[in-house]
């Protein structure tokens, strides 16, 4: 069915018959990235939030010496001897849902989430924004929004977590997004791995970013950096990474883009076996490290309070 019937002349004049046209080669479409609005939203919506900070914190009525009055008034910031990162003072940070042990034992849960939408400082600010920008756009536009939203939010709660469990004494003041930024950056290493297939230079992707996230582990070290943050929110980025961020091997074709008729020889399956035992072991990982540790920090419960601050 489909095929030319030969022609009697042929047959006649001892010639073979003509083979049936050429099916013509099929080529999967190349795929649209995604267009990335989240990640934006989410750099505006921590300015707005630093903005009503500094307005919330209103330097000016407990402070006469606040840097930039004459220029920002009520948003200036507090003297350098109090905050060197041009921000709001601890009370304030405090008050608006900064994460303390403490405070989170006597049952302020959400402040494991509102953390992160707070910053120390403007240099703060700009530093993990900037830091957003460059690597949650790529994974945005080749994820989408959704994926990449989940991933976000967890990472940040798995660094507060952390932060919390690692705080022994309950002195810690912690705020800041570096926690879900490097569950940005453990989920590159991740999907690395998982869709290892699809990748040309693998080794030198792979150094270079291990290099990437040595550097900015590194940056932990310094005074007043919550780097118990910083490693929680990479290893649930990490975890969450085999989850979410599964790609088809390379060879794959949806089945809605064969056309009618097409016989595809040596079909491939969507995924390869090890990507599926990575994704259940992650998942698996990933939901008990979060249930131990919320039951952790739920049951333990520490004496003395002398706040000073930390930034992730």
């Amino acid at each position: 069915m489909g095929k030319r019937p030969p022609n009697p002349s042929d047959i006649e004049n001892g010639l073979p018959p003509l083979p049936p046209p050429a099916r013509p080669p099929f080529r999967p479409p190349i795929p649209v990235p995604w267009y990335a609005w989240l990640v934006p939203l989410i750099f505006a919506a921590n300015f707005i939030t630093f903005a009503t900070t500094m307005y919330v914190n209103d330097c000016p009525a407990r402070s006469d010496e606040c840097i930039l009055f004459d220029v920002l008034g009520r948003l200036s910031f507090q003297p350098m001897k109090e905050n060197m990162l041009l921000g709001p003072s601890i009370p304030t940070l405090r008050r608006l849902g900064a994460l303390e042990r403490r405070l989170v034992e006597e049952g302020e849960r959400w402040r494991l989430i509102s953390c992160i939408w707070l910053h120390g400082g403007l240099l703060h600010l700009l530093a993990n924004m900037i830091s957003l920008l460059c690597i949650g756009m790529r994974l945005e536009q080749e994820f989408g929004f959704l994926r990449i939203g989940a991933l976000y939010v967890l990472s940040g709660l798995g660094g507060s977590l952390m932060s919390c469990l690692t705080d022994s004494r309950g002195e810690r003041v912690s705020v800041g997004a570096s926690g879900a930024l490097f569950g940005l950056l453990g989920a590159m290493l991740s999907e690395l791995i998982t869709n290892w297939t699809i990748y040309e230079n693998k080794c030198t992707a792979l150094m270079t970013l291990i290099l990437i996230i040595a550097l900015n582990l590194s940056v932990g070290f310094l005074p007043r950096v919550d780097n118990s943050a910083h490693c929680g929110g990479f290893l649930a980025g990490f975890l969450l990474g085999f989850v979410l961020l599964l790609r088809p091997q390379y060879g794959y074709v949806n089945p809605k883009y064969i056309p009618p008729g097409y016989d595809m020889k040596h079909k491939k399956s969507k995924h390869k076996c090890y990507q599926h035992i990575f994704m259940f072991t992650s998942l698996v990982i990933l939901l008990a490290g979060f249930i131990a540790g919320y039951a952790k920090l739920l049951r333990e419960h520490t004496a003395g309070n002398v706040p000073f601050r930390d930034v992730n």
